[in-house]
């Protein structure tokens, strides 16, 4: 895969914690998943510049986590090169693999705080593509209701809910969701994004130490879509809502403010499934495809 005179594309797995990030995208003046791992191409590659372009499955927003990011960038011919040429003291400084030098690199610049590191990178087919080769997003949203317990430690990734929930008309809730469908009424708009996903799996467990857990996984996601499927399917767990109620809301396309929007700091992306490569370009044209049509 690796190619000696033309670009190398490589997909590198990161984590975070987003307690003290504002999202991923790079904005000027703000601290930021991807402005850091950009600070830290550039200064790595700052005889090489200019810098590649991060190309990531799924913005996060501020506060949200991640243990299971992907993204991907492409490596000039001159970089590669700079990245595969030995240290010249061997001894401290092993020979590695150039995505592996790089992510070494990233982490020790981007991840001094210890609240982001990259945890896997390797070279990739140039037909993967971290956004539209994906086959599907998996978020985890954790909640500790007034029956769970309330562990400080926790308490940057879990939401403290002052009310008792029904776990079964939580999943009921959450049944009726499935499929394809119009989520405006569940996203914050975006100019020129369409709200048209397929939610394929949503469900909420009580773990043994009492802590309720939501795993959604779809498509892709727009703005603000998970945490306001948690937000009314909590609302229909103290009664407040109606599981009839959660399905009106989608399909009229109208929320008027009868459930809150859960908060970020419970939200983890834990992970991006891909197609095998041979199926990389497929799968990113379909996505395309699919996207322009709608």
């Amino acid at each position: 895969m690796e190619n000696e005179t033309g670009p190398v594309r490589l997909r590198l797995d990161v984590s975070y914690d987003g307690t003290a990030f504002n999202g991923w995208s790079a904005q000027p003046g703000l601290r930021t998943v991807q402005g850091e791992i950009d600070i830290a191409l550039e200064t790595t590659l700052r005889r090489h510049l200019p810098a590649p372009r991060l190309i990531v499955a799924g913005r996060t927003d501020t506060g949200v986590h991640a243990i299971g990011q992907v993204v991907h960038l492409d490596l000039t011919a001159d970089q590669h090169a700079f990245l595969a040429t030995p240290h010249r003291n061997r001894t401290k400084y092993p020979p590695f693999p150039p995505a592996l030098r790089l992510a070494r690199r990233i982490n020790g610049l981007a991840g001094a705080a210890d609240d982001l590191h990259v945890t896997h990178a390797a070279v990739v087919p140039r037909t993967f593509d971290a956004r539209y080769s994906a086959l599907w997003r998996e978020y985890e949203y954790r909640v500790s209701d007034l029956t769970g317990p309330r562990h400080p430690i926790r308490r940057y990734d879990t939401l403290w809910f002052d009310a008792t929930v029904d776990l079964d008309l939580m999943n009921a809730a959450a049944l009726s969701l499935l499929g394809l469908h119009d989520w405006a009424a569940y996203c914050r708009p975006r100019d020129g994004a369409t709200t048209v996903r397929t939610l394929q799996e949503f469900h909420w467990r009580r773990d043994p130490d009492g802590i309720l857990v939501a795993r959604v996984r779809a498509d892709a996601f727009c703005h603000s879509m998970v945490r306001s499927l948690v937000g009314a399917t909590l609302a229909v767990g103290e009664g407040r809502l109606s599981i009839d109620d959660v399905t009106r809301i989608r399909e009229t396309g109208l929320r008027k403010g009868e459930f809150k929007v859960a908060n970020a700091h419970g939200l983890t992306l834990r992970e991006v499934a891909y197609p095998g490569e041979e199926h990389f370009e497929a799968r990113a044209e379909l996505t395309r495809a699919r996207r322009a049509a709608l």
